[in-house]
């Protein structure tokens, strides 16, 4: 396996990798916040923060969001789901990756989304 790390992007709080290819080429993103440093944002700002360091973390691993073959998404909250599939078809334009999205009742730091993706490194 390889562990990946992007530059820029603080190293994890905890015990876990960014990103972990295999050697069949899938990496797996861990759950991405919103950056901690940005305060009090909307939910538009934070999952625009999240699918912006989930690109850095895949580009990191050799890939893009293009190369997203499945997203689970974690949302406080079942209202935001409208937004959150704005925003999500945004990012992923005519791209459609399987998805599931997980109201839940709180997250981590009183954040709003957080997002874990699978891609497929091209050419393994």
């Amino acid at each position: 396996m390889e562990f990946i790390q992007a530059p820029g992007l603080p190293a994890p709080a905890g015990h876990y990798s960014q990103a972990v290819v295999t050697r069949g080429g899938l990496v797996f993103v861990s759950g991405v916040l919103p950056a901690r440093d940005l305060g009090e944002l909307s939910f538009e700002a934070q999952c625009a923060s999240v699918f912006d360091q989930c690109a850095q973390i895949l580009a990191a691993a050799g890939c893009t969001l293009a190369d997203v073959v499945q997203c689970t998404a974690y949302l406080a909250g079942v209202e935001h789901w409208p937004a959150f599939n704005a925003a999500y078809a945004g990012v992923f334009g005519e791209h459609r990756p399987a998805r599931a999205v997980v109201p839940v009742p709180a997250l981590h730091y009183d954040f709003l989304v957080e997002v874990q993706l699978v891609a497929e490194r091209p050419n393994g």
